[in-house]
């Protein structure tokens, strides 16, 4: 693997993934639920890939959003926090990668004010 420091270097990226859930503190948000945007991060090795041109030696982005799919879309959190942490336990349980980031967006969060979204972000290695 290639690092700068101590951070692997390569990445594939999936961004601005939009799924329906149903989290958060408010009753009305585990009712009602929301949309939820997801941006995932995976760190691992692309030279073999890049060298080769055969796709069984990346990781199948098709599978990586039914991964995350299945965590936004199943049993309600109530905190985005917590959907992040499983979101990335999902990836790095399924996937060959060194590392993963997550960044679970909330755009329709119930706080007063004007704003793009609400968003946390966990990065979390094997």
């Amino acid at each position: 693997m290639v690092y700068r420091g101590n951070e692997p270097v390569d990445r594939i990226i999936l961004k601005d993934m939009e799924f329906y859930g149903y989290h958060g503190v408010l009753p009305e948000e585990q009712r009602l639920g929301q949309p939820f945007v997801v941006d995932v991060e995976l760190f691992l090795d692309l030279a073999p890939a890049g060298r080769s041109d055969d796709p069984e030696s990346t990781i199948d982005y098709a599978r990586v959003f039914r991964v995350v799919e299945e965590v936004v879309t199943g049993p309600p959190c109530r905190l985005i926090e917590a959907v992040a942490e499983r979101v990335a336990a999902a990836v790095l349980k399924e996937f060959p990668v060194a590392e993963v980031l997550v960044r679970v967006k909330k755009p329709a969060a119930p706080v007063p004010g004007r704003f793009e979204h609400m968003a946390v972000e966990v990065r979390r290695r094997r």
